[in-house]
Parts: structure tokens; sequence; C-alpha cells
């Protein structure tokens, strides 16, 4: 495996009735910091309906965000395939890696609120279809030359080709929750899959059995399955004690849950608890998330690897604002200072050379103390005879 990557899978979720210009551009501004931070990979939402999930477009975000920062990864997280026509979104996409440089990502997925597919006359039951054939045109366009002939209820495609050829050979990833669906894909097509709600239960149990869905798909169609590309997304807020932590997230944690228990018909995020303190004993006890201190995150991550039967190549947060910025942009940083290097490889090298450098001190320091005593005598002697010879 190479070195595990962090970032975020930002929806996002917002508060309704708050101001949206604000709750935007405080969206852009914690992926500056994240960026600081030394994160990544921040993926943006689409959603058009129930109040929260207040971003229309990801790739309006991924313009907007490559022009504050520097090196972070901006993706599509994800792209409602079943309601855009798949020439444009690969279009956008590839427009997307020549402004960033290749920083830009496409995720992609059937649409996850019914009420947005019901505004385009949609049913969920048309969605998984109309993604598969969505993504099948769109590795078409992006990946060769060959011009594209299609017609579904639809869509029609006569002669269709990308204006651009792609910057870099950019990530494309499938979203994956409790079906076969997104692993089925991924393998197919050879990209990466993106875990939605890996900790929900249905999420946990399937996390082996997806990557097992999309190995054996790739070894079918003959591509090679990449674990390094497949993203677990989870759920953490962490300060330097759990009790702050607990009171942190006191701000906003009951409308998130209130959000996926009365408005959002996403039955996989349904969830028990009636006030902050059942929310925040859930959220730990379940194994859903952590709510707690950096050794809590730590062990969270810990508990996904080892589910999922090989390990993974990058662990997404869903951003959720339940403390507020402040604190959030706290959590994230103690994230980066205290989670990454255990998985990075650091924690271990600067923890032993510290051992290392203990271990040997009583030795050097006699010999340095020596080398002290010795330059002192010296200088006494040589300080003498000059005064001496005066």
């Amino acid at each position: 495996m190479n070195r595990m990557r962090f970032g975020i899978f930002l929806a996002p979720f917002h508060k309704p009735g708050i101001n949206p210009t604000l709750a935007l551009e405080q969206d852009l501004e914690l992926v500056q910091w994240l960026d600081r931070c030394d994160y990544d990979e921040v993926w943006f939402g689409e959603h058009h309906s129930a109040g929260s999930e207040i971003s229309a477009d990801p790739m309006l975000m991924i313009a907007t965000a490559a022009q504050r920062t520097r090196h972070i990864r901006l993706g599509t997280g994800v792209v409602s395939v079943s309601y855009h026509n798949p020439l444009w979104v690969a279009e956008r996409i590839v427009q997307l890696d020549h402004l960033t440089r290749g920083r830009a990502m496409l995720g992609v997925g059937p649409g996850s609120l019914p009420t947005d597919a019901a505004m385009v006359g949609l049913s969920q039951e048309h969605t998984r279809r109309l993604l598969a054939e969505g993504l099948d045109i769109m590795t078409r366009l992006i990946r060769t030359e060959d011009p594209v002939n299609f017609e579904n209820e639809r869509w029609v495609l006569k002669d269709a080709r990308l204006h651009l050829r792609p910057y870099s050979n950019f990530d494309i990833a499938t979203a994956a929750v409790a079906s076969p669906t997104g692993p089925k894909l991924a393998g197919r097509y050879g990209t990466g899959m993106i875990s939605i709600g890996a900790t929900t239960a249905a999420g946990f149990d399937a996390l082996a059995l997806h990557w097992d869905v999309l190995e054996a798909e790739a070894r079918h169609h003959g591509h090679v399955a990449d674990r390094s590309k497949w993203r677990l997304v989870g759920l953490c807020h962490i300060a330097e004690t759990a009790e702050q932590a607990r009171r942190d997230v006191e701000y906003g944690i009951e409308h998130w849950f209130h959000y996926f228990q009365e408005i959002a018909a996403f039955p996989q995020m349904s969830m028990p608890g009636q006030n902050a303190k059942e929310m925040i004993d859930f959220i730990n006890e379940s194994g859903f998330g952590a709510i707690g201190t950096p050794e809590m995150c730590r062990a969270q991550i810990d508990r996904l690897w080892k589910q999922s039967n090989g390990g993974f190549g990058a662990y997404l947060m869903l951003a959720h604002n339940w403390a507020n910025f402040e604190a959030t942009k706290k959590s994230y940083e103690l994230i980066a200072r205290e989670v990454f290097p255990h998985f990075q490889g650091q924690h271990h090298s600067t923890m032993q050379a510290a051992i290392r450098a203990q271990k040997m001190r009583p030795d050097l320091a006699a010999v340095h103390a020596k080398a002290v005593e010795t330059a002192q005598t010296a200088y006494a002697a040589e300080k003498a005879a000059r005064d001496a010879a005066e």
C-alpha cells in the first residue's frame, strides 16, 4: 500500500435558514485550511433540494477552490450522472483538469436524494441504470478519441467527441453505499471507488464484499484492481479532550441527525437519538464515528482497515458542521497533527529516532562534557601563558 491519504467529503450540511452566501464561503475557507494542514483531497457534493446540502454544482466549487489553494486535489463528490448528459459532464471535468493543472477528480453516482430526481421526472428505480450507461459513455470519451453514438429515453449522442483532450490521467471514482452497483462499475471500468457511509451498519458490513465485487469485475474486464484508489468515508470530531469534543458538537449535531431522521429520504443513514447526549453516545458506541480524542480517531481508522480485509488508499471525513467553524478547523488540525503520522509512516520513524537518541544520550553526553572540559582547560592554559608573556 502507498501512503494513506486524508481528505473530506463535503456535501455540505448546513442548517436551513442561515445565510447561504456565508455558509458557502466558509466551506471554501475550510478547504483553504485543509490545504494548509496538508490534507490530500476534498470532494464536493451535488444536491438540489431538502434545504441542507446547498451545493448544486461541485464543479463550480472546484473552480473557485482551485484559485484559493495550492496543493489539495479537488473532486466531484459526486456528480449525479442520471441528471446530466454525460457528454457535457465529460467536457466540464476535462476543462477543470486543464484549469487546475491536473488537480481535478471525477466522482460519479446515481443521485442520492429522491427529491432531486423527482424534479426532473426521474424515479430512483432508473438512476443506477442511467449511471452505468453514462459512465460507459464518459470513459469512452475521456480515454479514446473514437466517436460515441448512443440513444436512450434521456440522451442522444451522435458522433460525440470531446472538444479538448484531458490534461492529465485524472482520477475517476464511483460511489458505493450498500448495493454492489458502485463496486461493479468501478471494476468494469477500472475506476476508483468511494465507499460513502462506510461506518454505517450496512456500509461497514459491505466493505470486504465491495472489494471482492470490484476485484472480480476488474479481473473479468481486464483491469487491475488498485486498493490505493479505494476511499472510505467516515465521521470524526476531535478535540484535545473527549469532554471538549462532546461540548463542541452540541452546537449542531441535533440538526444533522434531524436531517437524516426526518427530511432526507436516504434510509442507509437513518439513526436513533432524541437529544445531543443520545446522539453522541450512538456515534461512539455503534462505531458510526468518533467524537473525542485523536486516539479515538486512530482506532476508528484501524477498525475500518481491518474490516476492509486488505486496506484502502484514503480516509475521507464526512464534513458535518456538528461544531462551530473554529472548533471544526481545530478538529481537522488535530487530526493532521496527531493522526496522519500513524498512517503515513512518520510516527514510527520519528519515535524510533527519539528512542535511539535517548539510549545514546548518556554516553554522548559524557563525551560532550569531556570535550567542553578539555576546551576549557586548554583555554585556561593558553590564557595563563599569554598573561605570563605580557
